[in-house]
């Protein structure tokens, strides 16, 4: 199969480039190449900006492809430019949305396909559900070939599911509270990119996903203290938890606020007989100990010891004024 990847070197993506070349496909990349990890050696780069149509209709002319996915359209002109540049030039395109387009809070467990888009709480989501629906209208009206895909929380060596990148680290390590949302008892589901990319290779270029929507998680499923425990564990930091309800954490940082309440504030789980139709021998093997563990080592790394300290600061005036509140 001749594939071409926008982006193609990012958390997720990554992974399923690599697997693709070691199916054998042909796969190319529309790439500017910022990013520090670095595509497959087989890989064949087409260097433009999507957002440069000019450009990017320069380097795929003459091109027909079995499938195009865009690993970094998040809005509705992000996809309503797709679509003019890659109608009639491929078989398949695949949008990459995100499972927190899912009703919010959740209308039932374990989450399936057919569960309503809606999540008032956060842009970010709203603005995937938008692009959904912009595409699905194609397909129906234009037979647009369109597959949706729909990404939980999944992560990679760089990815830790605390906020945000080295920060908890370097909190545990200068002796610092970590904060936990709500209880820290609600259960979530971690996703590694290796698993993901196992499902994902499925969809790529199969006729019977056209006009289908499909989520690509872990069937396991841990509480948010248990997370924070475990990078603890694996960082050979001590963990100092301290949690704090949503509505409080959201007073001081409306950002953070509406990811949780958009994404990580219920328990979350999902079924995944609907990929798993697709791909029968799919399985999420990845447990996050041995996740935590390749996190740990990453940002032992003094490259990749970066500390956000707004955010630090930030976490630090939450808990001063937190512990004031409770007294």
């Amino acid at each position: 199969m001749k594939i071409l990847f926008i982006g193609g070197t990012g958390v997720i993506s990554t992974s399923c480039s690599e697997l693709c070349i070691e199916r054998g496909y042909e796969l190319y990349l529309i790439n500017r190449g910022n990013s520090f990890r670095k595509p497959p050696l087989k890989a064949k780069i087409l260097t433009a900006d999507i957002n440069d149509i000019n450009s990017v209709r320069n380097v795929l002319a003459n091109h027909q492809f079995d499938s195009v996915v865009d690993w970094i359209a998040f809005n509705e002109n992000d996809v309503k430019r797709d679509y003019e540049l890659f109608k009639g030039i491929t078989k398949q395109y695949i949008f990459i949305s995100s499972a927190s387009a899912y009703h919010k809070p959740p209308v039932k467990l374990p989450i399936t396909e057919d569960v309503p888009l809606v999540n008032p709480f956060w842009k970010y989501s709203h603005a995937k559900i938008d692009c959904e629906n912009y595409l699905m209208n194609k397909f129906t009206s234009d037979n647009f070939p369109v597959t949706i895909c729909r990404p939980s929380h999944t992560y990679d060596k760089t990815k830790p599911a605390l906020r945000m990148g080295y920060l908890p680290f370097h909190r545990m390590k200068n002796g610092k509270k970590i904060i936990i949302h709500g209880d820290g008892n609600t259960l979530w589901t971690l996703t590694h990119t290796k698993d993901f990319a196992k499902g994902f290779i499925g969809l790529i270029g199969n006729p019977k996903t056209i006009g289908e929507a499909y989520h690509i998680t872990s069937d396991k499923t841990i509480t948010w203290n248990q997370i924070a425990e475990i990078l603890a564990n694996k960082s050979g930091y001590e963990l100092k938890p301290i949690h704090i309800p949503i509505d409080f954490i959201a007073q001081h940082d409306k950002d953070w606020g509406a990811e949780l309440y958009g994404d990580k504030a219920y328990d979350t789980y999902f079924d995944n007989s609907k990929i798993k139709s697709i791909v029968p021998d799919f399985s999420a093997d990845t447990n996050f100990e041995n996740g935590a563990e390749e996190i740990a080592e990453w940002y032992k790394q003094p490259s990749n010891q970066i500390v956000n300290e707004s955010m630090d600061n930030m976490m630090d005036l939450i808990i001063s004024n937190y512990k004031k509140l409770k007294g």
